[in-house]
């Protein structure tokens, strides 16, 4: 496996040899984390860039629909609703839009994998969706990436206004926390709670995802020889990534599994929370506005730095597959049967079309 620690080397390529001043604290961070390396992906060509099959005997359409199904239910039962209405309704609104709730899903089968139950995890899974839906809200307002669809309906601000939106994304920020030390209570340990809620506030903080929606804001319209892949991998790494670390994670602490659990899992989901973003950039490129449900070729338009306009589609695809491949290693040594949901998962976001 193409693992590396983050260290003063360099980990992946950089175009023409640059090093960027305007993110030397970046450095510190990307320090302390362990990811494949995208530069190995790029130059591992051929011999091990096989797309993952799902195992056929595992029917993950129909999990994942029931997962959501709960989910949903669960979500529902979360924000009732209550005075003042507007702010309840527009809270309501976008963490009710659907979507396929990949982000609980993966708490949940982390959780079961490590012995755990749905019931175990789902006060996280809903945690980490209330966050990623704050975060979506915010991501789409004028101030941000100026966005005018969200899971093919108007966005947040559009319909309820930008001071509206703002105040929903703090309220499902702040209630994702309290839903989650409530509805836990009683079912996990206090320990063991505690651990994920520190796991989750630093998965989104400037550890986490603000760093990486800062470093992206500020690459907008860069040149990509004065960008690279070392940027867009500290941005993704953070930005998309440490969410999706941060439900697998808390899955696995709530259900009660090992460090070496934990760790294998965090790995497991920095891959695919790198490859749902590798995906991401290829279909914004590839697909339409009503099959992405979301304005397609923004990123282009906003000179975002991606994987396509740095090392072009072909070779994107190379690195989707190599992380794919990784993902799924690093459920080997787990009950088969209970790994299959989450190596179908890995196999999903690679071929998804949406």
């Amino acid at each position: 496996m193409a693992y590396v620690h983050l260290s003063s080397s360099s980990l992946v390529i950089q175009s023409k040899g640059r090093r960027f001043n305007s993110i030397s604290s970046v450095k510190k961070s990307l320090q302390k984390r362990s990811v494949l390396s995208l530069s190995s992906a790029l130059t591992s060509r051929g011999r091990d860039m096989i797309p993952p099959e799902a195992s056929s005997a595992f029917d993950f359409k129909t999990y994942m629909n029931r997962k959501a199904e709960s989910v949903n239910a669960a979500l529902n039962v979360s924000v009732p609703l209550l005075k003042p209405l507007t702010i309840q309704e527009g809270v309501r609104y976008s963490l009710l839009a659907g979507g396929k709730r990949v982000r609980p899903l993966l708490c949940i089968a982390a959780c079961e994998l490590v012995g755990g139950d749905e019931a175990t995890a789902m006060s996280a899974a809903c945690a980490v969706e209330m966050i990623h839906t704050s975060s979506l809200i915010h991501d789409d307002l004028p101030c941000m990436d100026n966005a005018d669809l969200r899971r093919g309906k108007p966005t947040n601000h559009k319909v309820f206004g930008e001071d509206m939106a703002v105040l929903a994304g703090d309220a499902l920020l702040a209630l994702a926390f309290e839903h989650m030390t409530i509805v836990s209570s009683g079912l996990v340990a206090p320990e063991r709670t505690v651990r994920a809620v520190i796991e989750l506030a630093k998965a989104i903080g400037t550890k986490g995802l603000v760093a990486g929606q800062v470093i992206d804001l500020s690459s907008e319209g860069l040149n990509p020889d004065d960008g690279g892949l070392e940027r867009l991998e500290f941005i993704h790494l953070h930005k998309t990534a440490a969410l999706l670390e941060a439900a697998a994670v808390l899955g696995v602490i709530m259900g009660g599994g090992t460090e070496e659990e934990i760790e294998k899992l965090r790995k497991y989901a920095r891959c695919i929370g790198m490859l749902f973003q590798v995906v991401d950039d290829i279909l914004d490129v590839m697909k339409s506005t009503n099959t992405l449900g979301k304005t397609a070729g923004q990123d282009l338009v906003a000179g975002k730095l991606t994987y396509p306009r740095l090392i072009g589609l072909e070779r994107s695809r190379e690195v989707a597959e190599k992380l794919s491949r990784e993902a799924e290693e690093l459920l080997q040594g787990f009950d088969p049967n209970k790994a299959a949901p989450l190596l179908a998962l890995a196999s999903y976001i690679a071929s998804r079309h949406n």
